[in-house]
This record gives structure tokens, C-alpha cells and sequence, in this order.
């Protein structure tokens, strides 16, 4: 595998998403589609941080270990960022989900166009 292929397959997943968060009108797809687009990201952050190495770990052989891991882990830590946003992302979505659905009785946008009541 190189980096092209986790760029591919990042590409083909923000794009479903992108279909599916632009197109849908259920509520919960459009949350799904918003979903794979973070995933793609995570994918695309963390290829990048293993097949691009800085040029400082290149031509300089006095860095330290500690300043190599800072550099290598970037991708790694921006994922882990990611996914705690869109944990918080889910957990406000399904809340706004209920209680639309409780007020409304419905999880289409198209059918509630006010948040008022």
C-alpha cells in the first residue's frame, strides 16, 4: 500500500458522505454522512503522517527521540481530535434528533423548517 491508495480511498469516502449529507432529507443519514467524512479525514491525516517524513528527520541526524515522535505522530494525534469531535458531534445530533422527533414527530428536514414552536 502507499499513500495514492489512502488517498483514494479517502477521497471515495468524504465524497459518499458528501453525497449522502447534501442529498438526504432523514435526519440520521445526513449525521451518517457527516460521520464518513470525518473518517475520511482520519484516513487521509494519518497516510499523511506515515508517508510524509519531514525533511528535519532527513538530513539531521542529531534530533532527538522525543522531537522524531512529535513529528511521525501529527496524523495520529489530529484522528484522535477528530473522532473525540465527533463523538461530542453524535451525542448533540441524537439529542437534537429526539427531540425534534418528539416535538415534530418527524426526522425529515425538509419538514421542519422552524426550530420554533
Amino acid at each position: 500500500m502507499n499513500l495514492e491508495n489512502f488517498l483514494v480511498v479517502g477521497a471515495v469516502l468524504f465524497g459518499v458522505g458528501l453525497y449522502g449529507t447534501l442529498s438526504k432529507r432523514n435526519v440520521i443519514t445526513v449525521l451518517m454522512g457527516l460521520e464518513l467524512m470525518f473518517n475520511a479525514v482520519n484516513i487521509t491525516a494519518v497516510a499523511f503522517s506515515r508517508y510524509i517524513v519531514p525533511s528535519v528527520l532527513i538530513g539531521d541526524v542529531s534530533v532527538r527521540s522525543d522531537e522524531i515522535l512529535r513529528l511521525l505522530l501529527t496524523g495520529q494525534i489530529f484522528a484522535i481530535f477528530i473522532v473525540a469531535v465527533a463523538a461530542a458531534e453524535v451525542a448533540v445530533g441524537i439529542a437534537i434528533v429526539i427531540s425534534m422527533y418528539r416535538h415534530r414527530e418527524t426526522v425529515f428536514i425538509t419538514d421542519v423548517s422552524e426550530m420554533r414552536h
